[in-house]
């Protein structure tokens, strides 16, 4: 394919691969900032916590439900027991059975509020590590919170570096692309697409600066005979030389 184009075309060609190469590193380094992979670390880490502090805080709760219901209870029985007590020795009742009786169940209700006074030392027991454990979860979430808050701001100052860096690369892109005929800039854009992204490259002492590899010397003795405006390809790499 020859083209009308100066031999300076080529040379805004590779200057547009250059500026294009540099852009693709700076995409690159955006979307692979270190403190992004930190980020998504520290929110990994903060959503396991969350569901860890969600099922811990329910045993919790249940914990401090139960002893609750036990010291409510207890409270009850011994304003039963402070009630009786005071009808019992008040000396209001006379009659023998009635005093004999309320004795009884003064006597259960006692081994009752035993009975509870254990069951709220055990639910005591029960929720004192899992409130210590709820506390501990809870400031590590405050700690990663913090540590998210500041890795945000590093992603989105670091992103701002790389966005004026790109797009001054995107601006001198533009206009060393300005001379570029349709046609060539078509064929350079297919060529990048499927080249990873490199479809123009110099031919330096025979090799070309794309795939690397040494041009056969008849290609070499060839292109000599060329004139400067012919456009050239890699015969291994298929990318587009420019010769300087």
């Amino acid at each position: 394919m020859a083209s009308t184009a100066d031999v300076s075309v080529f040379d805004d060609l590779l200057r547009v691969q250059e500026h294009d190469t540099a852009a693709d590193r700076l995409r690159h380094r955006r979307d692979h900032l270190p403190e992004a992979a930190e980020l998504r670390a520290c929110e990994d880490d903060l959503a396991q916590l969350e569901a860890a502090l969600a099922e811990v805080g329910a045993r919790a709760a249940e914990a401090a439900r139960v002893q609750r219901r036990l010291e409510a209870e207890l409270a009850s029985v011994e304003a039963k027991i402070a009630e009786l007590d005071a009808k019992l020795y008040s000396g209001a009742v006379k009659v023998p059975r009635e005093l004999q009786a309320m004795q009884g169940e003064g006597e259960a209700l006692r081994a009752r509020r035993s009975s509870l006074e254990d069951q709220v030392l055990e639910a005591m027991g029960d929720r004192d590590p899992l409130d210590a454990e709820v506390a501990g979860l809870e400031k590590r979430r405050a700690e990663l919170d913090a540590l998210g808050g500041r890795l945000r701001a590093a992603v989105a100052e670091a992103g701002a570096v790389i966005d004026r860096e790109l797009a001054a690369e995107l601006e001198a892109r533009e206009s060393a692309a300005a001379g570029i005929p349709a046609d060539l800039a078509a064929l350079y854009e297919e060529l990048r697409a499927h080249l990873g992204g490199v479809a123009a490259a110099p031919l330096v002492n025979g090799r070309c600066g794309g795939c690397h590899l040494a041009l056969p010397a008849t290609e070499i003795a060839r292109l000599r005979k060329e004139p400067p405006d012919t456009l050239v390809r890699c015969e291994q790499c298929n990318r587009i030389l420019v010769r300087p």
